[in-house]
């Protein structure tokens, strides 16, 4: 199969997504998720004149401006109070409680001279209807209160709660599983050998998920076996999303395309022109994308972040991971013919190229503020130039 570019890739990717999915999920449950509907509020929010601050209510207009006011009785929050206020009457009152039809001002505590149950305003800027919050000021019945394809933040959702909505229609979350290949991998807690290495693709992968608000259904390491891979990948063919890490390039040992194709995974491409990550393989079965990620660690992440996640965002609506174009710190020469991917650090506003770019190094990669695109046919970029980067903190 020809060796891709990376926008024919991305392409080729979102063309096989297939169309997002909509639940309905509580709201304590709903924070991360995307608006699948249009939501008008209920009821108006406030839903009746509350006081704004601890102080006295009254009726402006039937207050002198120099007498003062009989107090004749108090109301706080969750309470109301039934009688009417006559002229020349004061409640006192605390913030949040119902103010009285027969009130329309409140004079706050500090501002105020009281002498057993009369009190004395002594507020010169004092306003009709100051510190009252009219019924309906933030939302009124019937308005639209956020738009479909909305990310629900916790603002969002106390917003909702307020309005006594309990339930949202939102767009689901894919599932996903992993499984990482090699018979090099030792599991933690297992004594290290040499030869061996600790298996770490999974843990990055399973923690940028999480990030996402994503739990794999199931983690899996598996050996370089052909027949032990097909197992595994049959058994994960029912989630939305495979992950697979490492077996994806030609070595004698590298079993995961060939296991693909006996499991019915139809190959939609493998091997793009970019490095790190140049084998990476795409495919579908039924409703299962597959994706088999390079085995050195910086490049699955580097993979992940590029291409899984753009597929995430088709299930989810969500985009993780902006991109921005920001000004190189210094110049930089590579290859032409090959998309470079290189980790990145934010300088004063500028993205600075790390050491250690190589796809087995993690260091950089754990200091990195985002991933900086050098686009396949360019040679040379200058200071200053501005370049693509995929941030991801």
């Amino acid at each position: 199969m020809v060796m891709i570019s990376v926008a024919e890739a991305k392409r080729k990717i979102i063309e096989n997504c297939p169309a997002p999915k909509i639940i309905q999920v509580p709201l304590a449950g709903a924070g991360g998720f995307v608006l699948a509907e249009n939501l008008f509020a209920p009821m108006d929010a406030p839903h009746y004149n509350q006081s704004a601050m601890d102080g006295y209510a009254f009726a402006y207009n039937d207050w002198d401006r120099k007498s003062g006011l009989d107090v004749i009785g108090e109301v706080q929050a969750g309470n109301t109070f039934k009688a009417g206020i006559k002229p020349m009457q004061a409640l006192r009152i605390f913030t949040g409680a119902a103010v009285p039809p027969s009130a329309d001002t409140v004079v706050i505590q500090e501002n105020v001279q009281r002498e057993d149950n009369v009190i004395f305003i002594k507020d010169p800027n004092l306003l009709k209807g100051n510190n009252v919050r009219i019924a309906g000021s933030q939302t009124k019945k019937a308005d639209l209160v956020l738009q479909k394809g909305h990310l629900l933040t916790p603002a969002s959702i106390a917003l909702l709660a307020g309005l006594g909505i309990s339930y949202v229609h939102v767009f689901s979350l894919p599932s996903v599983s992993i499984i990482a290949t090699g018979k090099e991998l030792l599991k933690h807690g297992e004594c290290l050998v040499e030869g061996k290495i600790y298996e770490s693709n999974s843990f990055g992968l399973n923690a940028v998920l999480h990030q996402m608000g994503i739990f794999p259904s199931s983690i899996q390491i598996v050996d370089d076996n052909e027949t032990e891979i097909c197992r595994a990948i049959n058994n994960q063919l029912h989630v939305d999303i495979l992950l697979i890490t490492g077996g994806v390039s030609v070595g004698d040992y590298d079993f995961v395309i060939a296991a693909l194709k006996k499991c019915a995974v139809k190959t939609i491409f493998h091997k793009v022109k970019q490095k790190p990550g140049k084998p990476l393989f795409f495919g579908t079965c039924n409703q299962s994308l597959v994706f088999g990620l390079p085995g050195n660690p910086a490049s699955v992440l580097t993979c992940f972040y590029e291409y899984v996640a753009e597929a995430i965002k088709c299930y989810t609506q969500n985009q993780f991971f902006n991109i921005s174009w920001m000004p190189l710190s210094k110049s930089f020469s590579k290859k032409a013919g090959l998309t470079f991917f290189l980790k990145g650090k934010i300088f004063h506003n500028k993205i600075e190229i790390l050491d250690s770019q190589e796809s087995y190094k993690m260091n950089s990669f754990a200091l990195a503020d985002g991933i900086i695109e050098l686009e396949e046919p360019k040679e040379k970029f200058e200071q200053n130039e501005m370049v693509r980067v995929r941030v991801f903190v």
